[in-house]
């Protein structure tokens, strides 16, 4: 079917098809809540439909199995078989199956497919793709292509999904799409309540959800007035952290006025409560962790995060339910609590866009000490700035030592600061291929593009410099060996620079007998 993808969802598709041509066969699309992941998935299927190859879509919940049948039907007009509970796919001409991992991964389902059924497997919502039940059915499929799909590549018990997959073939960031107009955007105001959860202990790599619930209880009523009082024209989803809690919570909404609402997952009338929110009919909907997934609600304009979490995927869920674009809609408001804990991996709005620890603390910083509500996109635009600023301060004398190098090369670590490359100055490898050395076709490489190869440790890091050797050469940016002659002068920030400016200023100085032209002082020139 002749379906229109987005710029990121065609490229994110075409990126996917890449690494698995390359012989990465394990590979993570990595889309913020609201892009359209399941887009991207349903052409990658009918891709793979379309060259003969069947194809099996994994989720954990049945609400995401019957979005994904339905969206792959919308775009591609091809049909799903089941495999969930009464339903088997086994014998179906459809080439396209959806599953339930809970039913799949039972021996007695499991053992009745060969080996070879399935040409390629796409699991949704991939940061549970670590756990036994995921694993079981992957093994038993062993020379199927892989696409896991994910918000956010975090996982709750730390267990890197860069050990079992084998590369990110694309990611698309929340503030990316913020900025390009794909989800709206995200303010964070601080309410300056002060919850202790630093006695709280820790299970399965979170906050224990019951002592979380009993250190929330004393709060509760006064949490509830702050919303009642100041926030009452939004529309807004509250995260807690057990049910008793959420009822609890719906009740003193509903005694000061609210049209509140309360959903769990023993509802019996979840459904008709949904559908009432979305229509208007509720202003506030309570939740204890349900609607982090496989829910979407376009108008919701403010969250409430009560069930504080060290798990970054975790948060980005919850606050998902509120990116998306709307008409009317402004932005969506986070409503953030002082939590007072002793522990630094606490989420807040920060995590949403930053991975670094240093551009976090400094946007929950500006947020803390804001007053009223603070752009988290402008937050992290002034974080990165007064970031960049002291580090490089900090690395000044390291900075002037590899300048003054007899050496010809440059040093990684300098080319990465002379071109403002904050991933390339960061770089910390993800995936098993990353780790290992590089090799000596890399080397070469680097070396007869003028950097000193001997200081680029693995092979991850080797091809994120090629890489960006390629992209700034397609795009006409000065060379790293044009880098160190004029830094050697003085000159600051020659990697801005064009090529051909590089070139002119290179040419003067030579013209001189290597002596500054007249009239130009180095550190403050700019072309």
């Amino acid at each position: 079917m002749n379906y229109t993808l987005r710029p990121y969802q065609a490229e994110a598709r075409e990126a996917v098809w890449q690494e698995w041509e390359q012989g990465r066969r394990r590979t993570l699309l990595v889309l913020p809540t609201g892009c359209g992941k399941t887009v991207v998935f349903s052409k990658v299927a009918e891709d793979e439909v379309n060259r003969g190859g069947k194809v099996l879509i994994m989720a954990h919940r049945g609400e995401l199995l019957e979005q994904a049948a339905d969206k792959i039907r919308q775009i591609t007009g091809i049909a799903c078989a089941y495999e969930k509970a009464g339903e088997t796919a086994f014998g179906s001409m459809l080439p396209i199956t959806v599953g339930s991992v809970q039913s799949l991964c039972r021996e007695r389902r499991l053992s009745q497919y060969p080996k070879d059924y399935y040409s390629s497997i796409i699991v949704d919502e991939a940061h549970h793709c670590l756990s036994d039940t995921y694993q079981r059915v992957l093994d038993h499929f062993p020379e199927a292509k892989v696409l896991g799909v994910t918000a956010t590549a975090d996982r709750a018990d730390k267990k890197s999904l860069g050990a079992w997959f084998d590369s990110q073939a694309y990611e698309y960031t929340m503030t990316q799409a913020i900025r390009d107009g794909y989800l709206c955007p995200i303010r964070a105001q601080m309410i300056p309540l002060q919850l202790d959860i630093s006695s709280v202990g820790v299970s399965n790599g979170d906050y224990n959800a019951g002592e979380i619930g009993s250190a929330l209880e004393p709060y509760l009523r006064q949490i509830a007035q702050e919303i009642a009082s100041h926030y009452a024209d939004r529309k807004t989803v509250v995260f807690l952290p057990l049910i008793h809690t959420s009822q609890r919570f719906c009740e003193l909404l509903k005694e000061m006025g609210m049209k509140a609402a309360e959903v769990n997952g023993n509802s019996p009338d979840r459904a008709e409560i949904l559908k009432d929110f979305e229509a208007g009919k509720y202003s506030v909907l309570c939740n204890s962790m349900l609607l982090t997934e496989g829910w979407d609600c376009p108008s919701v304009d403010c969250v409430v995060m009560l069930r504080p979490t060290k798990v970054r995927s975790l948060y980005q869920q919850a606050v998902g339910r509120g990116t998306r674009l709307f008409p009317g809609k402004t932005e969506l408001l986070i409503l953030d609590f002082l939590w007072l804990t002793e522990r630094h991996d606490l989420c807040r709005p920060s995590s949403l866009i930053s991975k670094d620890g240093d551009i976090a603390r400094r946007i929950d910083r500006q947020v803390a000490e804001g007053g009223g509500s603070i752009d988290i996109l402008e937050a992290e635009a002034n974080a990165e700035r007064d970031a960049l600023a002291d580090r490089e301060k900090a690395l000044a004398e390291q900075l002037a030592f590899m300048r003054n190098r007899k050496r010809k090369l440059v040093d990684p670590l300098q080319y990465a600061m002379s071109i403002a490359a904050e991933d390339l100055a960061n770089y910390t490898p993800t995936f098993l291929w990353e780790m290992g050395p590089p090799t000596q076709k890399q080397l070469e490489f680097l070396e007869k593009r003028g950097i000193f190869a001997g200081s680029v440790e693995n092979m991850g890091k080797a091809s994120l410099l090629i890489d960006r050797l390629i992209r700034r050469q397609e795009e006409g940016l000065a060379t790293p060996r044009q880098i160190r002659c004029l830094e050697r002068f003085g000159f600051r920030q020659v990697g801005t620079w064009s090529f051909q400016q590089a070139n002119e200023m290179i040419s003067r100085l030579a013209a001189r007998e290597w002596t500054m032209p007249f009239g130009i002082e180095a550190g403050s020139y700019r072309p």
